[in-house]
Protein backbone atom coordinates (compact mmCIF):
# COMPACT_ATOMS: atom_id res chain seq x y z
CA UNK A 1 0.00 0.00 0.00
CA UNK A 2 2.81 2.45 0.86
CA UNK A 3 4.81 1.93 -2.16
CA UNK A 4 1.29 2.79 -4.55
CA UNK A 5 0.57 5.79 -2.68
CA UNK A 6 4.17 6.79 -2.91
CA UNK A 7 4.45 6.16 -6.89
CA UNK A 8 1.50 7.83 -7.34
CA UNK A 9 2.91 11.50 -5.53
CA UNK A 10 7.02 10.61 -6.45
CA UNK A 11 7.60 7.93 -8.48
CA UNK A 12 5.84 9.21 -11.78
CA UNK A 13 7.20 12.38 -11.22
CA UNK A 14 11.18 10.02 -11.28
CA UNK A 15 10.25 8.35 -14.15
CA UNK A 16 9.31 10.99 -16.31
CA UNK A 17 12.81 11.93 -16.39
CA UNK A 18 14.26 8.79 -16.92
CA UNK A 19 17.16 8.28 -19.53
CA UNK A 20 17.41 12.51 -19.84
CA UNK A 21 20.61 14.28 -19.86
CA UNK A 22 19.61 15.65 -16.17
CA UNK A 23 20.36 14.21 -12.38
CA UNK A 24 17.77 13.44 -10.48
CA UNK A 25 18.28 14.86 -6.71
CA UNK A 26 15.96 13.12 -3.75
CA UNK A 27 15.85 15.06 -1.02
CA UNK A 28 13.93 15.08 2.42
CA UNK A 29 14.40 14.07 6.01
CA UNK A 30 16.21 11.00 7.01
CA UNK A 31 12.99 7.88 6.55
CA UNK A 32 10.71 10.23 4.57
CA UNK A 33 10.90 7.33 2.24
CA UNK A 34 13.43 8.58 -0.19
CA UNK A 35 15.09 5.01 -0.38
CA UNK A 36 12.00 3.56 -1.07
CA UNK A 37 11.42 5.83 -4.05
CA UNK A 38 15.09 4.78 -5.16
CA UNK A 39 14.16 0.80 -4.88
CA UNK A 40 10.75 1.25 -6.56
CA UNK A 41 12.77 3.34 -9.52
CA UNK A 42 15.35 0.34 -9.23
CA UNK A 43 12.08 -2.56 -9.86
CA UNK A 44 10.76 -0.71 -12.18
CA UNK A 45 13.57 -0.99 -14.14
CA UNK A 46 13.99 -4.80 -13.81
CA UNK A 47 10.34 -4.89 -15.32
CA UNK A 48 11.87 -3.23 -18.50
CA UNK A 49 14.37 -6.14 -18.83
CA UNK A 50 17.37 -3.53 -17.81
CA UNK A 51 19.93 -6.15 -16.85
CA UNK A 52 21.16 -5.95 -12.82
CA UNK A 53 24.46 -4.89 -14.76
CA UNK A 54 23.36 -1.89 -16.05
CA UNK A 55 22.20 -0.61 -12.31
CA UNK A 56 24.45 0.06 -9.57
CA UNK A 57 23.16 0.74 -6.13
CA UNK A 58 25.44 2.14 -3.15
CA UNK A 59 23.56 2.69 0.11
CA UNK A 60 26.14 5.67 1.82
CA UNK A 61 24.75 4.80 5.06
CA UNK A 62 26.54 1.48 5.14
CA UNK A 63 29.75 1.96 5.65
CA UNK A 64 31.46 -0.51 4.05
CA UNK A 65 30.41 1.50 0.71
CA UNK A 66 32.45 4.65 1.89
CA UNK A 67 34.83 4.10 4.55
CA UNK A 68 38.94 4.24 3.41
CA UNK A 69 36.95 4.85 0.01
CA UNK A 70 38.06 8.93 -1.93
CA UNK A 71 35.49 10.24 -4.05
CA UNK A 72 38.25 9.23 -7.28
CA UNK A 73 38.29 5.55 -5.62
CA UNK A 74 34.67 5.65 -6.09
CA UNK A 75 34.21 7.02 -9.19
CA UNK A 76 36.73 4.62 -10.82
CA UNK A 77 35.13 1.36 -8.85
CA UNK A 78 32.01 2.36 -10.55
CA UNK A 79 33.17 3.71 -14.40
CA UNK A 80 34.99 -0.16 -14.52
CA UNK A 81 31.02 -1.80 -14.13
CA UNK A 82 29.99 0.20 -16.39
CA UNK A 83 27.67 -1.84 -19.57
CA UNK A 84 29.27 -0.52 -22.85
CA UNK A 85 26.76 0.99 -25.33
CA UNK A 86 24.06 0.51 -22.84
CA UNK A 87 22.81 3.03 -20.16
CA UNK A 88 23.74 2.62 -17.14
CA UNK A 89 21.63 3.63 -13.84
CA UNK A 90 23.87 4.61 -11.04
CA UNK A 91 22.04 5.38 -7.60
CA UNK A 92 24.17 7.06 -4.67
CA UNK A 93 21.94 7.11 -1.95
CA UNK A 94 22.70 9.11 0.61
CA UNK A 95 25.31 11.08 -0.76
CA UNK A 96 26.40 13.85 1.85
CA UNK A 97 28.55 11.17 3.51
CA UNK A 98 30.81 11.26 0.60
CA UNK A 99 33.98 14.22 1.08
CA UNK A 100 34.29 15.52 -2.13
CA UNK A 101 30.96 14.43 -3.08
CA UNK A 102 30.53 16.72 -6.36
CA UNK A 103 33.21 15.44 -7.81
CA UNK A 104 32.13 12.19 -8.00
CA UNK A 105 29.12 13.08 -9.51
CA UNK A 106 30.42 15.54 -11.75
CA UNK A 107 32.86 13.00 -13.41
CA UNK A 108 29.83 10.11 -13.59
CA UNK A 109 27.83 12.91 -15.18
CA UNK A 110 30.41 13.15 -18.12
CA UNK A 111 30.78 9.61 -18.28
CA UNK A 112 28.68 8.66 -21.50
CA UNK A 113 25.43 6.49 -21.48
CA UNK A 114 24.78 6.96 -17.24
CA UNK A 115 21.79 7.99 -15.67
CA UNK A 116 22.25 9.50 -12.70
CA UNK A 117 20.00 9.29 -9.14
CA UNK A 118 21.14 10.73 -5.70
CA UNK A 119 19.77 11.11 -2.65
CA UNK A 120 20.24 13.42 0.18
CA UNK A 121 19.19 14.20 4.28
CA UNK A 122 20.66 17.63 3.82
CA UNK A 123 19.37 20.69 2.44
CA UNK A 124 22.97 21.89 1.83
CA UNK A 125 23.72 19.40 -0.89
CA UNK A 126 22.51 21.95 -3.31
CA UNK A 127 23.72 24.97 -1.91
CA UNK A 128 27.39 23.82 -1.82
CA UNK A 129 29.70 23.21 -4.92
CA UNK A 130 27.36 20.53 -6.18
CA UNK A 131 24.59 22.85 -6.83
CA UNK A 132 27.38 25.40 -8.62
CA UNK A 133 28.79 22.35 -10.65
CA UNK A 134 25.60 21.45 -11.79
CA UNK A 135 23.92 24.58 -12.52
CA UNK A 136 20.88 23.70 -14.63
CA UNK A 137 21.88 20.12 -14.88
CA UNK A 138 19.66 18.79 -12.14
CA UNK A 139 16.08 17.94 -10.86
CA UNK A 140 15.02 18.40 -7.41
CA UNK A 141 12.51 16.02 -5.90
CA UNK A 142 11.68 16.97 -2.51
CA UNK A 143 10.14 13.94 -0.77
CA UNK A 144 7.37 15.37 2.66
CA UNK A 145 6.35 12.40 5.23
CA UNK A 146 2.64 11.05 4.39
CA UNK A 147 -0.08 13.71 3.65
CA UNK A 148 -3.45 13.84 5.71
CA UNK A 149 -4.55 12.16 2.41
CA UNK A 150 -1.64 9.70 2.33
CA UNK A 151 -1.98 8.91 5.76
CA UNK A 152 -5.74 7.87 4.98
CA UNK A 153 -4.88 5.66 1.57
CA UNK A 154 -2.54 4.51 3.88
CA UNK A 155 -4.64 3.11 6.26
CA UNK A 156 -6.99 2.07 3.41
CA UNK A 157 -9.91 5.01 4.88
CA UNK A 158 -12.93 4.88 2.32
CA UNK A 159 -12.65 8.70 1.90
CA UNK A 160 -15.99 8.49 0.13
CA UNK A 161 -18.19 7.53 2.89
CA UNK A 162 -19.56 11.01 3.76
CA UNK A 163 -20.15 9.87 7.26
CA UNK A 164 -16.35 9.50 8.24
CA UNK A 165 -15.14 11.26 11.47
CA UNK A 166 -12.36 13.27 9.82
CA UNK A 167 -11.89 15.35 12.80
CA UNK A 168 -11.12 11.83 14.81
CA UNK A 169 -8.71 10.70 11.90
CA UNK A 170 -7.18 13.92 12.00
CA UNK A 171 -6.18 13.71 15.57
CA UNK A 172 -4.88 10.24 14.97
CA UNK A 173 -2.75 11.35 12.11
CA UNK A 174 -1.16 14.67 14.58
CA UNK A 175 -0.73 12.49 17.19
CA UNK A 176 0.85 9.45 15.68
CA UNK A 177 3.65 10.19 13.17
CA UNK A 178 3.00 11.21 9.34
CA UNK A 179 6.13 9.38 8.53
CA UNK A 180 5.69 6.07 6.15
CA UNK A 181 6.76 3.74 8.78
CA UNK A 182 4.22 4.99 11.29
CA UNK A 183 1.50 3.04 9.45
CA UNK A 184 3.48 -0.10 9.77
CA UNK A 185 3.64 0.63 13.30
CA UNK A 186 0.03 1.46 14.44
CA UNK A 187 -1.15 -2.00 15.21
CA UNK A 188 1.78 -2.47 18.26
CA UNK A 189 0.57 0.91 19.78
CA UNK A 190 1.69 4.22 20.37
CA UNK A 191 4.49 3.32 22.19
CA UNK A 192 6.19 2.07 19.40
CA UNK A 193 5.49 4.92 17.40
CA UNK A 194 7.23 6.98 19.97
CA UNK A 195 10.25 4.78 20.50
CA UNK A 196 10.74 4.85 16.33
CA UNK A 197 10.75 8.90 16.48
CA UNK A 198 12.73 9.45 19.41
CA UNK A 199 15.38 6.98 17.82
CA UNK A 200 14.80 8.91 14.36
CA UNK A 201 15.48 12.42 16.24
CA UNK A 202 18.22 11.22 18.25
CA UNK A 203 20.00 9.79 14.89
CA UNK A 204 19.50 12.86 13.10
CA UNK A 205 20.93 15.04 16.12
CA UNK A 206 24.19 12.58 15.99
CA UNK A 207 24.88 11.66 12.56
CA UNK A 208 23.61 15.14 10.40
CA UNK A 209 23.77 17.61 13.67
CA UNK A 210 25.97 17.31 16.47
CA UNK A 211 28.74 15.41 14.57
CA UNK A 212 28.80 17.22 11.42
CA UNK A 213 28.83 20.73 13.15
CA UNK A 214 31.01 19.46 16.47
CA UNK A 215 28.42 20.88 19.10
CA UNK A 216 29.42 20.39 22.54
CA UNK A 217 26.55 22.53 24.25
CA UNK A 218 23.84 20.14 24.29
CA UNK A 219 22.14 21.34 26.71
CA UNK A 220 21.99 24.85 24.55
CA UNK A 221 20.98 22.78 21.56
CA UNK A 222 18.12 21.12 23.33
CA UNK A 223 16.67 24.01 24.94
CA UNK A 224 16.61 25.99 21.53
CA UNK A 225 14.97 22.95 19.95
CA UNK A 226 12.35 22.68 22.78
CA UNK A 227 11.40 26.45 22.35
CA UNK A 228 10.66 26.29 18.35
CA UNK A 229 8.57 23.50 19.02
CA UNK A 230 6.70 25.42 21.12
CA UNK A 231 6.47 28.34 19.33
CA UNK A 232 5.24 26.66 15.62
CA UNK A 233 3.70 29.08 13.98
CA UNK A 234 4.46 32.43 15.78
CA UNK A 235 6.61 34.73 14.91
CA UNK A 236 10.33 34.77 16.30
CA UNK A 237 13.76 35.59 15.67
CA UNK A 238 17.20 34.71 16.79
CA UNK A 239 17.39 37.42 19.48
CA UNK A 240 13.89 37.45 20.51
CA UNK A 241 14.65 33.36 21.30
CA UNK A 242 17.79 34.69 23.09
CA UNK A 243 15.81 36.89 25.28
CA UNK A 244 13.39 34.23 25.87
CA UNK A 245 15.74 31.75 27.33
CA UNK A 246 17.45 34.09 28.65
CA UNK A 247 14.14 35.36 31.25
CA UNK A 248 14.30 31.66 32.26
CA UNK A 249 17.76 31.83 33.04
CA UNK A 250 18.90 30.13 30.02
CA UNK A 251 22.11 32.03 28.27
CA UNK A 252 22.44 31.67 24.47
CA UNK A 253 23.91 34.08 21.97
CA UNK A 254 21.31 35.14 19.33
CA UNK A 255 24.18 34.22 16.53
CA UNK A 256 24.52 30.29 18.02
CA UNK A 257 21.20 30.42 18.21
CA UNK A 258 21.09 31.19 14.51
CA UNK A 259 23.25 28.66 13.48
CA UNK A 260 21.45 25.96 15.90
CA UNK A 261 18.31 26.72 13.85
CA UNK A 262 20.11 26.42 10.46
CA UNK A 263 20.98 22.89 11.56
CA UNK A 264 18.10 22.05 12.14
CA UNK A 265 16.89 23.26 9.03
CA UNK A 266 19.63 21.60 6.84
CA UNK A 267 18.67 18.54 8.29
CA UNK A 268 14.70 18.95 7.15
CA UNK A 269 13.35 18.65 10.90
CA UNK A 270 11.65 22.59 10.78
CA UNK A 271 11.30 24.61 7.79
CA UNK A 272 11.35 28.56 7.39
CA UNK A 273 8.57 31.05 6.14
CA UNK A 274 9.79 34.29 5.36
CA UNK A 275 7.44 37.40 6.08
CA UNK A 276 6.27 39.47 2.64
CA UNK A 277 5.01 43.22 3.50
CA UNK A 278 2.25 43.34 0.89
CA UNK A 279 1.23 46.54 0.78
CA UNK A 280 5.05 47.44 0.02
CA UNK A 281 5.41 44.12 -1.99
CA UNK A 282 9.04 42.88 -0.57
CA UNK A 283 10.22 40.26 1.50
CA UNK A 284 11.51 41.46 5.18
CA UNK A 285 14.05 40.00 6.77
CA UNK A 286 12.87 39.73 10.13
CA UNK A 287 10.32 37.93 12.09
CA UNK A 288 9.80 34.42 10.81
CA UNK A 289 7.66 31.79 11.39
CA UNK A 290 9.08 27.73 12.07
CA UNK A 291 7.12 24.78 11.01
CA UNK A 292 8.17 21.38 11.80
CA UNK A 293 8.02 18.68 9.48
CA UNK A 294 6.29 15.90 11.09
CA UNK A 295 3.93 17.23 13.74
CA UNK A 296 4.34 13.87 15.58
CA UNK A 297 7.92 14.87 16.56
CA UNK A 298 6.75 17.23 19.05
CA UNK A 299 5.80 14.28 21.32
CA UNK A 300 9.25 13.74 21.53
CA UNK A 301 10.49 17.68 21.51
CA UNK A 302 7.51 18.86 23.99
CA UNK A 303 5.85 15.64 25.55
CA UNK A 304 2.27 14.57 24.72
CA UNK A 305 0.97 17.43 26.39
CA UNK A 306 1.60 19.83 22.87
CA UNK A 307 1.64 22.77 24.57
CA UNK A 308 1.38 23.90 21.17
CA UNK A 309 -2.01 24.70 20.29
CA UNK A 310 -4.56 23.02 18.00
CA UNK A 311 -4.85 25.94 15.65
CA UNK A 312 -1.08 25.88 15.11
CA UNK A 313 -0.43 22.47 14.96
CA UNK A 314 -3.52 23.04 12.13
CA UNK A 315 -1.62 25.84 10.45
CA UNK A 316 1.68 23.61 10.24
CA UNK A 317 -0.40 20.99 8.60
CA UNK A 318 -1.64 23.67 5.55
CA UNK A 319 1.92 24.97 5.94
CA UNK A 320 3.25 21.34 4.58
CA UNK A 321 0.80 20.99 2.08
CA UNK A 322 0.99 23.92 0.47
CA UNK A 323 4.58 22.93 -0.05
CA UNK A 324 4.08 19.74 -1.52
CA UNK A 325 1.52 21.25 -3.82
CA UNK A 326 4.36 23.00 -5.25
CA UNK A 327 3.81 26.32 -3.79
CA UNK A 328 6.38 29.21 -2.50
CA UNK A 329 4.63 30.56 0.89
CA UNK A 330 5.31 33.65 2.93
CA UNK A 331 3.53 35.36 5.89
CA UNK A 332 1.28 37.88 4.66
CA UNK A 333 2.26 41.32 6.54
CA UNK A 334 -0.57 44.16 6.23
CA UNK A 335 -0.60 47.52 8.48
CA UNK A 336 -2.15 46.21 11.37
CA UNK A 337 -2.52 42.45 11.02
CA UNK A 338 -0.85 39.10 9.47
CA UNK A 339 -2.51 36.70 6.85
CA UNK A 340 -1.20 33.19 7.62
CA UNK A 341 0.16 32.09 3.93
CA UNK A 342 0.52 34.51 1.17
CA UNK A 343 1.59 31.83 -1.76
CA UNK A 344 2.62 32.23 -5.01
CA UNK A 345 1.65 29.05 -7.24
CA UNK A 346 2.84 27.15 -10.04
CA UNK A 347 1.73 29.96 -12.31
CA UNK A 348 2.98 32.56 -11.22
CA UNK A 349 -0.31 33.86 -9.29
CA UNK A 350 -0.90 34.74 -5.47
CA UNK A 351 -3.46 33.11 -3.40
CA UNK A 352 -4.31 34.04 0.62
CA UNK A 353 -4.83 31.54 3.27
CA UNK A 354 -5.88 32.23 6.48
CA UNK A 355 -5.98 29.42 8.81
CA UNK A 356 -8.52 28.64 11.90
CA UNK A 357 -9.10 25.60 14.29
CA UNK A 358 -12.83 27.19 14.12
CA UNK A 359 -15.05 29.91 14.13
CA UNK A 360 -17.63 29.39 16.59
CA UNK A 361 -18.66 32.67 17.58
CA UNK A 362 -19.25 36.19 16.06
CA UNK A 363 -15.54 37.33 17.43
CA UNK A 364 -13.72 34.51 16.14
CA UNK A 365 -15.27 35.48 12.87
CA UNK A 366 -14.61 38.83 12.96
CA UNK A 367 -10.51 38.15 13.25
CA UNK A 368 -10.36 35.31 10.83
CA UNK A 369 -11.97 37.23 8.13
CA UNK A 370 -10.61 40.60 8.93
CA UNK A 371 -6.77 40.39 7.75
CA UNK A 372 -8.37 38.83 3.96
CA UNK A 373 -10.83 41.75 3.77
CA UNK A 374 -8.00 44.19 4.49
CA UNK A 375 -6.80 42.79 1.26
CA UNK A 376 -7.71 44.53 -1.42
CA UNK A 377 -6.57 43.03 -4.41
CA UNK A 378 -8.25 40.32 -6.69
CA UNK A 379 -6.28 37.23 -6.08
CA UNK A 380 -8.38 34.61 -4.43
CA UNK A 381 -8.82 34.80 -0.51
CA UNK A 382 -9.52 31.41 1.26
CA UNK A 383 -10.74 30.50 5.30
CA UNK A 384 -9.60 27.29 6.35
CA UNK A 385 -11.06 26.13 9.26
CA UNK A 386 -12.69 22.06 10.73
CA UNK A 387 -16.15 23.83 10.73
CA UNK A 388 -18.56 21.88 8.84
CA UNK A 389 -21.06 24.50 7.83
CA UNK A 390 -18.70 27.19 5.59
CA UNK A 391 -19.69 30.62 5.34
CA UNK A 392 -18.25 32.46 2.08
CA UNK A 393 -17.74 36.40 2.82
CA UNK A 394 -16.97 39.46 1.09
CA UNK A 395 -15.24 37.24 -1.69
CA UNK A 396 -13.33 35.28 0.80
CA UNK A 397 -13.55 31.26 -0.33
CA UNK A 398 -14.70 29.63 3.42
CA UNK A 399 -13.88 26.08 2.97
CA UNK A 400 -13.50 22.93 5.58
CA UNK A 401 -10.12 22.57 5.87
CA UNK A 402 -9.98 18.25 6.34
CA UNK A 403 -11.98 18.48 3.11
CA UNK A 404 -9.24 20.85 1.44
CA UNK A 405 -6.69 18.41 2.28
CA UNK A 406 -7.66 15.53 1.16
CA UNK A 407 -8.44 17.44 -2.50
CA UNK A 408 -7.21 15.56 -5.84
Amino acid sequence: MIEKIRRKYYLDKLLSYKDKDIIKVVTGLRRSGKSTLLQMFRDDLSKEEVSDKQIQFYNFELPENFLNKSWDKLYFEIKEKLQPDKMNYIFLDEIQNITDLEKLVDGLYATENTDIYITGSNANLLSSELATLLSGRYIEISILPFSFSEYLQGRKIDTSNKYLNYEALFYDYINETSLPKGIDLREEGYDKIYEYLEALYATIIEKDITQRHKIYDKRAFGNLVKFLANNIGNQVSPSSISKALKADNQNIHHNTIEKFIEYHIESFVFYRVNRFDIKGKKQLATLEKYYIVDVGLLNVLVGRERTADRGHILENIVYLELLRRGYKIWTGRLRNNEVDFMVENRNGDIEYYQVSWEISNEETQKREFAPLEAIKDNYPKFLLTKDAFTQNKSGIIHKNVFEWLIEK
